[in-house]
């Protein structure tokens, strides 16, 4: 290693620390600047083609590779490059890849051994394509199902997210102490993303993570340690920040915790221009993350101008020579850990599963896929039509039902995943309505799939399937825990009102509130998001597969979205699950929720209209309907859903914009906005008398297009018939929407 470091100039040192995407950078780049690594991001694909098939992936891989280890001029070594990837349920990148159920449904299943081959499959499938190095397990400790990456967790119990986290660590890799550790068929993985990201302030993805430090280590830390000890070779640092401290700049964890305490020897990575986060950094100039622990720069696009800043700051001294050498020998131990840096390694295309893909969505890795997704079921409810019988005249309902893109979420070919992802982009995969209507007819039934709900002749029963569309990071952040889109509740309160006997299948990336549904419905299954092989759902609703599924996450009984993690204000805890032989009814749930859509509330502004009696003001001047320009405010009509239907509000240093009731209505304010670019000075929201700084709130919502403001009694004192925003420098914010509603007693202020 240090013969190596040694030979290496200080700029080609430097090049190992820096990570770009590759829809930002050719094979001749690699050749001119040798990057250490480099990643495709969740909407990047080889040659600009997100859906390129298989061949095209291994292409690319040859091509980086053969680049990067061309020969220099110099007496210089030349490093091979690595590939990382975000195959976090599968090698779910690539067309045919199979697509295992997101992490939450693994938590379910509680099977560590599952877990394991698991990450053996994706290992071959991500080998196959020419891939070396794969950015998972997630092993956050989801702690607020608000939260939008709550999926990537295998649970709100440390414990069970160590050992699976673990599992999947030895799958990916191979066991520790075996010789097949990072051979043939296994590949780099990465725990991450450390530390905090499941426990950040009512769930706002990046946002903040407070506390004292042991107790947060207790449980966001618990599974960092087992990662280690089964040998994982990377770390990626987190987005939020813990105690005001980006992780991306906290020495105190990357450094005296990561390294110091639990003994990790590997490489630190950063996320997606996380680095650019840490006070006095930005993406092109961040010196601090390097001091601070961080190894590599996942820098997907500015790679350019961050190397010509580490390089100045390694040569003005900013960066010792020891921290930069320290850095470069860990990517090198890592690479000559997987047999990278060997006299005899070869070109992807030229090693032992290289263009092996038929292993791809081989029957044996969708055999372990539907595996997983049977014992992933959680049956919540079960009035005795479970299980479904022989002969039986089976209707199935629901957009959801025939969309393998909707079962599989986020991370799914493309980054948010999505509907429009329809069935042609999964060759080989089995949607629920398929697997459902093989199963029926396998047992001498008829099946029909009616999306509306409608039907000729009558159904025996109607499975209908339904829940969130797909969604990842803050794109997934909410603010309570209501399912808006209320097609599952009409079809089964349909079926009900016509009384045929509905089995409820939810699809979604947590717990949610389902009170109206779980009435509705004679049995519930909590599906999760199982993925590609959707027979795993009959399996189970045939009762071919016992229903083994526990609930790794505490199911609400509110849908205001204050984070339950054990029994108090759980409807069903941690651990609950029924077999398919336990029928005891459920008890009538209360469907009063203050988020509805049908509670009484008072829209200030709506549609680009302000309601009777609502006066918007610049300083001392109006603003008729929130338009026009006067004392440091510009306020602009923008189409949000519609024409002008929202407005851009522009602040000048020192303007303040407030709304005001002329009568003495009553409510919660829910307030619908946007913001592009986050706050350089102090930004002040004034309800009545009471002020509430709202600064680093919108920081965090920079870039993550609508989100919801809530100010509910808990943060206020006194009259709130008054709402202002004031802003100490200029600043630019979109409010598609300001409402007054009767929330529920337990919802939190949130910004």
């Amino acid at each position: 290693m240090e013969q190596l470091l040694g030979r290496m100039s200080m700029e080609r040192k430097v090049a190992q620390l820096i990570q770009p995407q590759i829809n930002s950078f050719t094979a001749e780049d690699m050749r001119r600047y040798r990057f250490g690594s480099y990643l495709n991001g969740g909407n990047g694909g080889p040659f600009g083609d997100e859906y390129a098939p298989a061949a095209q992936w291994l292409k690319l891989a040859d091509e980086m590779w053969d680049a990067s280890t061309a020969p220099l001029p110099s007496d210089e070594p030349a490093i091979p490059t690595i590939w990382g990837t975000d195959a976090v349920h599968g090698h779910t990148n690539v067309v045919g890849a199979t697509i295992f159920p997101h992490n939450i449904g693994l938590g379910a299943t509680g099977d560590a051994d599952l877990v394991r081959r698991i990450g053996e499959a994706t290992a071959v499938e991500i080998e196959a394509t020419g891939i070396d190095w794969n950015f998972s397990p997630t092993v956050a400790v989801a702690r607020d199902h608000r939260w939008g990456r709550t999926y990537e967790s295998y649970s709100e119990d440390p414990r069970l997210t160590a050992s699976l986290g673990a599992a999947l660590v030895e799958g990916l890799q191979g066991r520790r102490a075996s010789q097949d550790f990072l051979g043939r068929g296994h590949v780099i993985a990465t725990a991450k993303h450390f530390f905090g990201d499941g426990g950040t302030e009512q769930g706002v993805d990046q946002g903040d993570v407070n506390g004292y430090i042991d107790e947060l280590k207790a449980i966001h830390a618990t599974p960092y340690p087992a990662a280690i000890a089964a040998g994982v070779q990377s770390v990626m640092a987190s987005f939020n920040s813990v105690n005001g401290s980006k992780m991306h700049g906290n020495q105190a964890m990357l450094t005296g915790v990561l390294r110091d305490e639990m003994g990790f020897d590997g490489v630190t990575v950063g996320d997606w221009n996380g680095h650019g986060q840490v006070a006095g950094c930005t993406v092109t100039d961040c010196p601090q993350a390097l001091l601070a622990g961080l190894d590599i720069y996942m820098v997907p696009d500015d790679w350019t101008a961050l190397m010509d800043s580490l390089v100045a700051q390694v040569r003005d001294g900013t960066i010792p020579m020891a921290r930069l050498d320290e850095a470069v020998g860990r990517v090198l131990r890592m690479k000559l850990r997987a047999g990278l840096l060997d006299g005899d390694a070869r070109r992807p295309s030229q090693r032992a599963n290289g263009g092996a893909f038929d292993r791809l969505g081989s029957p044996e890795h969708r055999s372990i896929a539907r595996e997983a997704v049977a014992k992933s079921q959680v049956l919540l409810k079960n009035a005795g039509v479970l299980p479904l019988r022989s002969g039986q005249d089976i209707l199935v309902a629901g957009i959801a039902a025939d969309s393998i893109g909707q079962a599989s979420g986020g991370w799914t070919l493309t980054w948010q995943g999505g509907r429009e992802l329809t069935n042609d982009y999964f060759p080989g995969a089995t949607s629920i309505w398929s697997g459902l209507q093989q199963a029926t007819e396998g047992a001498g039934g008829a099946a029909t799939l009616s999306v509306d709900g409608s039907y000729g002749d009558r159904p025996d029963v109607a499975v209908v399937v339904f829940g969130e569309e797909p969604y990842a990071e803050f794109a997934g952040d909410r603010k309570n825990l209501v399912l808006a889109d209320e097609e599952g509740l009409e079809l089964l309160r349909k079926f009900r009102s016509d009384g045929i006997p509905t089995v409820a299948v939810l699809l979604s990336g947590r717990p949610l509130w389902m009170n109206r549904e779980l009435n509705a419905a004679d049995a519930f299954v909590a599906s999760w998001l199982p993925g590609g092989e959707g027979a795993g759902v009959a399996d189970i609703l045939f009762g071919r597969r016992e229903a083994t599924g526990r609930l790794s996450f505490s199911w609400p009984e509110s849908c205001a979205g204050t984070p339950v993690n054990d029994a108090r204000g759980a409807l069903f805890a941690f651990g609950y699950g029924r077999s398919l032989s336990e029928t005891s009814p459920l008890p009538q749930l209360d469907e009063t929720c203050g988020f509805l859509a049908g509670s009484d509330a008072t829209d200030w502004f709506v549609n680009g209209r302000l309601d009777r009696g609502i006066v918007a003001r610049a300083g001392e001047t109006d603003l008729p309907n929130l338009r026009g320009e006067a004392e440091g405010i510009v306020a602009r009509g923008i189409d949000n859903l519609r024409q002008e239907d929202a407005r851009e509000i522009t602040f000048a240093a020192g303007a303040t914009l407030s709304l005001a009731q002329s009568d003495q209505g009553g409510g919660d304010y829910r307030i619908s906005y946007a913001i592009d670019r986050r706050p350089t000075a102090p930004v002040v929201l004034r309800v009545g008398d009471t002020e509430i700084d709202i600064t680093s709130q919108l920081a965090h919502a920079e870039g993550k297009d609508w989100r919801e403001m809530i100010v509910t009694e808990q943060c206020t004192d006194g009259p709130r018939d008054s709402l202002a925003i004031s802003s100490q420098a200029p600043l630019a914010i979109r409010i598609a929407s300001i409402a007054r509603q009767d929330l529920p007693d337990d919802t939190q202020c949130s910004f």
